[in-house]
């Protein structure tokens, strides 16, 4: 059965096998798709951003605090240049979800660092 995720939604992926400085390992990682792709049953993959403790201060690392509602453990950073189109089918336990806010933040930094502003 497939997951349909909810844009801002965490959940654990398994980024092997990676190559080069690419993610690897098990590690959270952000639903960025938009909803109506997410929803659609004809379309079995999501795009997600890689989360990791280890950030920089750039503009593209979205620092995230942890909180009941995103069930983030420890401070870590969304690093909106580490995008991924994968299959929903990789998305493992379902952590929790972003604030509109932080998501605000995260879209900014994804056209930052896509160029789409």
């Amino acid at each position: 059965m497939a997951i349909n995720p909810i844009r801002g939604e965490i959940y654990q992926v398994d980024w092997h096998p990676a190559r080069g400085s690419e993610q690897a390992g098990e590690r959270p990682s952000l639903v960025i798709q938009t909803d109506a792709a997410n929803k659609n049953p004809n379309y079995p993959n999501t795009i997600v951003a890689t989360i990791s403790r280890g950030g920089r201060p750039v503009p593209t690392h979205i620092l995230l605090r942890p909180d009941s509602s995103n069930g983030l453990a420890v401070e870590c950073y969304a690093k909106c240049e580490q995008i991924m189109t994968i299959s929903k089918y990789r998305l493992g336990k379902r952590y929790g979800k972003l604030s509109d806010a932080d998501m605000q933040s995260v879209g900014e930094a994804v056209k930052l660092a896509l160029q789409l502003t």
